[in-house]
């Protein structure tokens, strides 16, 4: 029985997962941060730690593994008894508990256990796909001053003719002043001219392709037969997850990389945290799914898991 992989699929939905007479695993969200010694930008996770304390059966990993494994709750919870005593006998003998995807267990000096989880598996399904990105730290340079060198303004000298270089000066002005008037008359009377020519054209443009129109008919000799496509379309409550996506063209090119190996992918809908699910094949019965999970678990993805969700 994979107890580990069903506690590593309740710790992405629950807070707390406990194992009878041996501890409980516990979830709490951190946010984004910074790692500024290694220059990287951390996405929102799920912090692992593991209290030996909390030993009471709470039922959610006895009910899990009855369900997924068509087994009485009391059975189940006799594997999960037998497990536990292996683990405390793998413990005592090793001194180190390894559980995939989620941590290991090791008995410190003192007897007592010390949890150090796996930093490679988050569990905040709303960043699901999300990874460390690297920064770069910003390099600022000083700014040098420029000296500035002030001019000493040169001096005006007065030109004996300085009376007759004005009235020049104002006799030029006003004719550049008449030349640019009459200019402008004469390129509104030519743009209106223009604009009048181009309405005529456009509008015998326009008579002569009504007419074509109203005269056309269309005949299509030999028309194609219609083609009948056969689309299968999936239904079921039961559906095995590969992922979700923050961004909806991520899904799309997971949903075309699972199709290119044979599943029936498609995308279901967004999830409450605003993530496109993408799943490998719906099934319309439990045992069916239960039985596909199975494989693909062991041929392509340890980390699929099933979603129990009506679609309309």
């Amino acid at each position: 029985m994979p107890l580990e992989t069903y506690i590593s699929d309740l710790l992405y939905r629950y807070d707390c997962v406990i194992i009878p007479e041996f501890g409980a695993f516990l979830t709490k969200r951190i946010s984004a941060q910074i790692d500024t010694e290694n220059h990287l930008f951390l996405p929102p996770s799920k912090v692992l730690s593991f209290n030996s304390q909390l030993q009471h059966n709470d039922g959610l990993l006895c009910n899990y593994v009855a369900e997924l494994e068509k087994i009485p709750y009391e059975q189940a919870l006799g594997l999960i008894s037998d497990a536990v005593s292996r683990f405390k006998k793998h413990i005592a003998e090793q001194k180190t508990l390894e559980f995939k995807n989620i941590g290991a267990l090791v008995l410190d000096a003192s007897g007592s256990l010390v949890f150090e989880p796996n930093a490679s598996i988050n569990y905040l399904t709303s960043s699901f796909g999300l990874s460390d990105v690297a920064i770069n730290a910003i390099e600022r340079q000083a700014i040098k001053e420029v000296e500035v060198i002030k001019e000493s303004a040169a001096p005006v000298l007065a030109h004996p003719s300085g009376e007759r270089r004005r009235n020049w000066i104002g006799y030029a002005a006003a004719a550049v002043v008449v030349l640019g008037l009459t200019g402008f008359g004469g390129l509104k009377y030519h743009e209106k001219n223009v604009n009048a020519h181009n309405l005529m054209v456009q509008d015998e443009a326009n008579k002569v392709v009504e007419s074509k129109v109203q005269e056309a008919t269309f005949v299509i000799s030999n028309p194609l037969p219609s083609a009948l496509l056969e689309i299968e379309k999936q239904t079921g409550n039961f559906h095995i997850v590969a992922g979700a996506f923050r961004v909806e063209a991520n899904s799309d090119k997971k949903v075309k990389q699972l199709k290119a190996l044979g599943y029936k992918a498609r995308k279901i809908g967004v999830n409450r945290y605003g993530l496109h699910e993408v799943v490998y094949s719906s099934y319309s019965s439990r045992q069916e799914a239960q039985q596909a999970l199975r494989t693909i678990r062991i041929n392509h993805n340890p980390e699929a898991w099933l979603l129990i969700k009506k679609i309309d």
